[in-house]
């Protein structure tokens, strides 16, 4: 890798590359973060670059809450920059994420909510610790829906009923039970993690790249959502995110340390509920 990052550090060992987010104070999706994806996702496009990336957090706290609500029309200009001509949006940045042809595995420690559990799902595996992984989409109780990729991912992987109780909850999901219902692929004892990714990325890695390329774009011809989709998706959470409830409701949230290292963020889901007895 020959980029320099703002937010990320980048390791290669042979085959596999690692890329560490690093974001204070909470790690949120703002203008800089993908600002540094829309740069890597450039390099790993190129014809060189790694057959496997491993993506984690230096902030065992938070892999990524969400994203930056007090910069979304910026972070939307940054997206825009990779996700291609007139495609603005989060959901086809990631959609891009989902496309490259490294083999791309997410290593979960803390919390992967909103755009960071969308992140995670347009990454090609999730592995997460089963003592301090969190999932959850907590766009719904904030005022809109997911907007990239939740919607659509997690109705594939999940089925109609379990997506459901996971977006319009907005409730947190420990590792067992995103498991359980197929959010992630593995949950990992925290002690055997790092070494349980670092080995299958070497398997990976270590296997011819025409035939990974070819597997995982055949995969994603029967299982990627249509481009339209993404976009309606995007165009959806863009309006309602604006919306005078989602306002509303933002305040609040901030008014009890929303975007700080403290109980909101830790545990955004009860404090989504709470602001419900309260409304």
């Amino acid at each position: 890798m020959t980029a320099s990052y703002e937010t990320l550090t980048t390791r290669l060992d042979g085959t596999v590359l690692s890329a560490t987010f690093h974001a204070p104070p909470i790690n949120l999706i703002g203008p800089e973060v993908v600002r540094d994806l829309v740069g890597l996702l450039d390099e790993l496009s190129r014809p060189d670059a790694a057959r496997v990336v491993v993506f984690d957090s230096a902030d065992g706290d938070f892999f990524f809450p969400h994203v930056d609500m007090t910069h979304v029309a910026e972070y939307t200009a940054e997206a825009a920059k990779g996700g291609g001509p007139g495609d603005a949006s989060l959901g086809m940045l990631f959609r891009k994420l989902s496309q490259i042809p490294a083999v791309t595995l997410a290593k979960l420690r803390g919390r992967a909510r909103g755009a960071g559990s969308e992140f995670l799902l347009a990454c090609d595996m999730r592995f997460a610790s089963r003592e301090t992984a969190v999932l959850g989409q907590p766009e719904v109780g904030i005022g809109a829906p997911p907007g990239a990729g939740a919607i659509q991912h997690l109705t594939r992987l999940l089925g109609r009923g379990r997506a459901l109780e996971a977006v319009l909850t907005s409730a947190d999901f420990d590792a067992e039970l995103a498991e359980r219902y197929g959010w992630i692929n593995r949950a990992v004892p925290d002690a055997e993690l790092d070494a349980f990714v670092a080995g299958l990325a070497a398997r990976i890695g270590g296997f011819p790249r025409d035939a990974l390329i070819a597997a995982k774009a055949a995969i994603n011809a029967i299982s990627l959502p249509a481009r339209a989709d993404v976009r309606a998706d995007a165009a959806l959470f863009q309006q309602l995110v604006r919306s005078e409830a989602t306002q509303q409701r933002t305040a609040a949230l901030f008014k009890r340390g929303f975007q700080t290292r403290g109980r909101t963020e830790l545990d955004l889901g009860d404090a989504l509920g709470e602001l419900n007895a309260v409304d």
